[in-house]
């Protein structure tokens, strides 16, 4: 029998208002994404929305900015997007090789020390990233050293560990202790098991927590704003120096570039979690 994904209660009340609720949410979640595309075409200079005119004079300026050289800024869109990505990956590695083992130890360890552990870990989402900033810029001047990009990675660090955790924690509840007691009864070791047999079938979580780390160290603002310097910047940071005295109509055409990475990310890790891709 075929049940209905909204069933017809109350002469069809509850459908409607579910379909009036979500169209709600997804117009309020899809509002910014859908002004800012409609304004990165627009051929005027200012920024009134509507635009009364549509070009692609914003685009060509991007690809402009990234293929000729930009005096305007103390460092090129260029040398910040490349800054953006080698922090996003060094935090990516950095955050799988320890959330990976530490998974797998609190799954399998006591359930008190379990919650311990993901309590401390999901500290830095508690906090607001105004203070969390504030409190790395402290630590980062007091330690008197150039860590160069490292200021940044770290902050990142804290702030993406509790999402990539979560991701190989609910990948690791999904594996049996059996698989594994099955493979050292034929003769593997305890860690010959481990790599054979759970970390590939933890693989859909670690890959949506690589993406998520991408995602969110790359996006990144309010922390790396009190953390950077002249000579390390990141994407968005460049992005803000130019909207801070007028908007620059290119920045929006950047953020479309944006948004259309993350969304295809974020449609990758959705197909991840719900098992329906395999990228091993």
């Amino acid at each position: 029998m075929r049940v209905g994904l909204l069933p017809n209660e109350g002469g069809g009340t509850y459908r409607f208002t579910m379909l009036f609720l979500a169209t709600i949410g997804i117009l309020i979640s899809s509002l910014p994404v859908i002004v800012v595309t409609i304004m990165s075409f627009s051929a005027s200079d200012n920024t009134g929305f509507p635009p009364t005119e549509f070009s692609l004079r914003w685009y060509a300026d991007v690809i402009a900015l990234f293929v000729n050289e930009d005096t305007s800024s103390a460092q090129s869109v260029v040398d910040s997007t490349l800054t953006s990505i080698l922090v996003a990956v060094i935090v990516m590695v950095i955050s799988t090789l320890v959330c990976i083992p530490l998974a797998y130890a609190l799954v399998r360890g006591q359930r008190k020390i379990r919650e311990g552990m993901e309590l401390l870990f999901t500290l830095p989402l508690v906090f607001p990233l105004v203070i969390l900033g504030i409190a790395f810029l402290l630590i980062a001047e007091s330690l008197r050293v150039e860590i160069g990009i490292w200021r940044i990675v770290i902050p990142h660090l804290a702030l993406v560990l509790p999402f990539v955790l979560r991701n190989c924690i609910g990948a690791m509840n999904g594996i049996s202790i059996e698989l594994e007691e099955a493979a050292i009864s034929l003769g593997a070791s305890p860690l010959r098991a481990i790599w054979d047999v759970v970390i590939p079938l933890m693989r859909a979580g670690i890959l949506a927590g690589l993406i998520f780390a991408l995602i969110i160290s790359f996006n990144e603002f309010t922390i790396t704003f009190f953390m950077y310097t002249i000579d390390v910047s990141t994407l968005p940071i460049w992005m803000y120096s130019r909207t801070v005295s007028s908007l620059d109509p290119s920045t929006l055409a950047l953020s479309v570039f944006i948004i259309v990475a993350d969304i295809v990310l974020i449609m990758l890790v959705d197909k991840l979690i719900a098992g329906r891709a395999n990228l091993f």
